[in-house]
């Protein structure tokens, strides 16, 4: 590895199976070289402008606010476990345009996520999400390309 550090470590998380393996993965580099991990939800508003009118927005980012809390939770406890510190974090907007400017306003030196994510409306659909992320980010992304069992 000769110099490169991961003292900044971002995990991309939506709470599924495939998230929770990558921030496994997340937790393990920031283990080995004395890191923290930043464990990021995006509250997605992709969804709002593809709904109809009638439907609730503000219910609809409660439901996915909660959803996310949960999702930085989980990888905050697993942190834990593994003596690493983890930073939650939770942001709006388009889920791969807002976590390229995060990682480049804080100064990420890796974002780690998985290939696979929710699938539905109200999920956050990672797979789109993460090959955005390859394509336009100036920062390394390791994508985690396990056998994820989905949940659904």
């Amino acid at each position: 590895m000769g110099n490169v550090s991961f003292k900044k470590i971002m995990i991309a998380t939506d709470g599924s199976v495939c998230s929770r393996m990558a921030a496994n993965h997340a937790i393990e580099i920031a283990r080995l070289s004395g890191g923290t991990v930043y464990a990021v939800y995006v509250v997605s508003t992709d969804y709002f402008s593809s709904m109809a009118v009638d439907l609730d927005w503000e219910r609809m980012r409660e439901v996915l606010k909660k959803e996310g809390v949960q999702a930085v939770n989980y990888v905050a406890g697993t942190g834990e476990m593994g003596g690493v510190k983890v930073e939650p974090v939770l942001l709006e907007g388009h889920p791969a345009a807002e976590l390229i400017r995060y990682s480049r306003e804080e100064k990420m030196d890796i974002i780690v996520m998985g290939s696979l994510g929710k699938t539905g409306l109200d999920r956050l659909l990672l797979g789109s999400v993460a090959e955005n992320m390859v394509r336009h980010s100036k920062i390394p992304v390791l994508v985690v390309k396990e056998k994820c069992v989905s949940e659904n």
